[in-house]
């Protein structure tokens, strides 16, 4: 007795469309990660390359209900004018002061304490964000 085969044999005759279709997915699937990694990649690239000026809190000590002492550290090019924005909250979290700093030393770090003047009494500092100073022509 023979047996009878009653299909072809598996692989001799190429790929099946359900193969072929399967590795187009992975390729595509491969080509739209890579491109999404690149993306994020440049963005974050952007952010970090693109802050010339930068600050931390260092800490701060409220020294009455009108002002609070903050110890800022600046990071910056020597060459340029650096400017905070510095912002405080009361225990109900309403802004009681708000102020801009600049930092016009021909440092790339500068450590310094600055006064923040409040209309209340302050429970917390937050640094807004800092930027170059704009040029005046």
């Amino acid at each position: 007795m023979s047996a009878v085969r009653e299909g072809l044999p598996e692989g001799r005759y190429g790929r099946s469309a359900d193969e072929r279709t399967d590795r187009k997915l992975k390729i595509i699937g491969s080509a739209l990660g890579a491109g999404m990694l690149g993306l994020i990649g440049w963005i974050g690239w952007d952010y970090v390359a693109g802050q010339s000026v930068s600050a931390e809190v260092i800490k701060f000590q409220v020294i009455s209900d009108t002002e609070v002492k903050v110890h800022l550290e600046v990071r910056k090019d020597a060459s340029v004018t650096g400017v905070c924005t510095m912002s405080s909250q009361d225990e109900e979290h309403a802004e009681v002061g708000r102020a801009d700093f600049t930092f016009p030393q021909a440092e790339s770090r500068v450590d310094e304490v600055v006064s923040l003047r409040t209309t209340g009494r302050a429970t917390m500092i937050e640094l807004v964000g800092c930027q170059p100073a704009a040029s005046s022509r």
